[in-house]
């Protein structure tokens, strides 16, 4: 049963822009009430698709190098990451199959 995977500025190169699959980051804070909403949905998409991308949740407020680098202004904010590159974007809350077809997993 997959889970988000919780990376942070010392691992996200590896475990993001290294991996071998397509990868989704939340870029979430504790204090984040729409964050606490997308959660679910994110574990869900984490057990769903396992096979087709790694999720992985990184706290803005613990690692605000990598927040900074790719200008998260705003949370929560998902991004799915294809080669090492930003491939799609999304800033807040949406549902699952929303969110799915948004950022172009299924």
């Amino acid at each position: 049963m997959a889970r988000p995977i919780e990376v942070n500025d010392g691992n996200f190169s590896r475990e993001v822009l290294k991996a071998d699959k397509p990868v989704l980051v939340d870029f979430w804070a504790e204090w984040c009430g729409p964050c606490r909403m997308v959660a679910p949905v994110v574990e869900q998409i984490a057990r769903e698709y396992e096979d087709k991308v790694k999720v992985c949740k990184l706290d803005v407020d613990a690692n605000q190098s990598t927040a900074a680098r790719y200008g998260i202004m705003s949370i929560p904010t998902l991004i799915l990451f294809e080669d090492g590159k930003v491939k799609n974007k999304v800033t807040g809350y949406m549902p699952k199959n929303s969110l799915v077809k948004k950022l172009g997993i299924g």
